[in-house]
């Protein structure tokens, strides 16, 4: 089967969060089990390409305003995989995907337009797929485009559309006025159809008109039918619940390995820990930790600094846990308030509190290798990718139960010497205190500790298994573009 992939970013092309990871790893995994895969992306300033080959010279794209005149651009195949990538300087040649320090790009709406519509003339020339499989906002004008603008193209009469959510909160929200100017019906700015108190909203759009909705995992999937994490979308949701479904993130282990990890200074297994310990004295050495006790444990943070992190929590507590016997280093960035809360806390305890204000893969990988145990207490988290490494690294995950990190984390039970980590399920601070505190005290205990490493360590969360279950999809979804709207939706519920 033929499914083209549509997104906004992709490794190692273009990237800003976990949808790119995703992009770029589960092609891989469905070429693997058989699938003709291709994927379509902008081209942006930080899209490095090698020996570039225009594909299609010319797209018009019609505007309200004017026509735009957009390219397509290849770098051949990557692992089986067909990458193409849409050209048109005047949108994507810009130091940032989205926008900048104040805000997203105003014009992020005719941006992501002219790529959904692009795509789809391409895929005319360079071979129309069985299914287009969608992600985020950025490419949710696709679906609606199919099933609207283009729903008499005898070309697409028999494509379906897969549409994944990576997070809910971000729904691309604009103003009426935009649908003359991307050149949409004004039928579309219903309650039914993609209206959101007096909005516009592409994500709303999407999960209408697209065939099948998936989400990052099972536990997301079904908390995103909820207010409290439906973002406003939850009614729209459970209306196709019998076609809204959550598969579980894969992880690309050839780059995130202990075994195999060029990022760190030691490597180690599941049969031999030794080389942990000294990727733990090379990262407290790197972070400026100095004479620290081998035997305390590190608890290692990656992550954006936000509240939906659960950044609020750890504020709540982290003047308190500066005195338990533990030391704690974190990797990220984001609002400015986290960022100075570290800082003090790193002036007032030099020795138990490390911060590196900045993103850096290699750090992230040093962290992973070199800690004992990995804070995640998110307030929402789709899938979420930094538990599922730690496991692999053998640094314990202290989660809440949200998402993802519910679906991957089983909690340790000392008795029976199963589970992999800790988490708690009330967001507030004491809980999670209380959790840290637990993981803390099962740390003293390095004979249980260890059986408790080994479990995560055996843990399988490659993209193989994932890639299956989006293959069951595909079939679905092209079985059921040519039945009646009454039997295909028996075949897709």
């Amino acid at each position: 089967m033929h499914i083209a992939f549509v997104a906004s970013e992709g490794v190692p092309f273009s990237k800003t969060g976990g949808l790119a990871d995703v992009v770029g790893a589960l092609p891989r995994a469905l070429a693997t089990l058989g699938h003709q895969v291709s994927v379509y992306l902008p081209r942006y300033k930080q899209t490095k390409l090698a020996d570039l080959v225009t594909v299609v010279r010319s797209i018009t794209i019609p505007f309200d305003d004017k026509y735009r005149f957009a390219s397509v651009v290849t770098a051949g195949n990557q692992s089986g995989i067909k990458f193409y990538f849409i050209e048109y300087p005047q949108y994507f040649d810009r130091d940032a995907l989205y926008g900048t320090a104040s805000g997203d790009y105003p014009d992020n709406a005719e941006r992501f337009a002219l790529f959904s519509r692009a795509v789809l003339e391409a895929a005319k020339i360079l071979g129309v797929p069985n299914v287009f499989h969608c992600h985020d906002w950025q490419s949710a004008l696709l679906p609606v485009l199919l099933r609207t603008v283009y729903a008499e193209d005898p070309a697409f009469r028999d494509v379906g559309t897969v549409f994944t959510i990576h997070n809910m909160g971000y729904q691309g929200l604009f103003p009426p006025e935009v649908l003359p100017l991307l050149m949409l019906p004004w039928d579309l700015f219903t309650m039914s159809k993609m209206e959101f108190f007096g909005q516009v909203n592409l994500l709303k759009g999407a999960i209408t008109y697209s065939d099948y909705v998936t989400t990052v995992s099972k536990k997301y999937s079904q908390e995103i039918q909820t207010a409290e994490y439906g973002f406003g979308l939850e009614g729209v949701l459970r209306d196709r619940a019998g076609t809204v479904t959550g598969i579980l993130n894969g992880v690309d282990y050839d780059e995130w390995s202990p075994q195999t990890d060029k990022f760190t200074t030691c490597r180690y297994s599941p049969q031999d820990f030794a080389g942990k310990a000294n990727c733990k004295k090379d990262l407290l050495a790197g972070f400026g930790v100095s004479n620290a006790d081998a035997r305390l444990p590190v608890i290692g943070i990656v992550s954006r600094f936000a509240a939906q992190k659960g950044f609020d929590l750890i504020a709540q507590i982290m003047d308190r846990l500066a005195h338990e016997e533990m030391i704690v280093v974190a990797l990220g960035a984001g609002d400015k308030a986290y960022e100075e809360m570290f800082l003090r806390l790193n002036k007032q305890f030099p020795n138990k509190i490390a911060v590196k204000v900045a993103y850096d893969n290699a750090i992230a990988h040093k962290i992973e290798a070199g800690s004992d145990m990995f804070l995640m207490p998110s307030k929402y988290e789709p899938c979420g990718l930094n538990q599922i490494y730690s496991l692999k690294y053998g640094t314990v995950p202290i989660v809440r139960a949200t998402g993802g990190l519910d679906d991957t984390i089983e909690p340790w039970d000392p008795r029976t010497g199963k589970g992999t980590g800790f988490k708690f399920s009330d967001y507030n601070g004491e809980a999670l205190l209380l959790t840290i505190k637990q993981a803390l005290h099962a740390f003293r205990d390095q004979t249980s500790w260890q059986v408790l490493m080994r479990n995560g360590m055996n843990k399988d969360f490659s993209w193989n298994a994932s890639a299956r279950e989006y293959g069951k999809i595909y079939e679905r979804v092209k079985q059921a573009r040519n039945l009646t709207p009454a039997a295909a939706e028996k075949v897709l519920v």
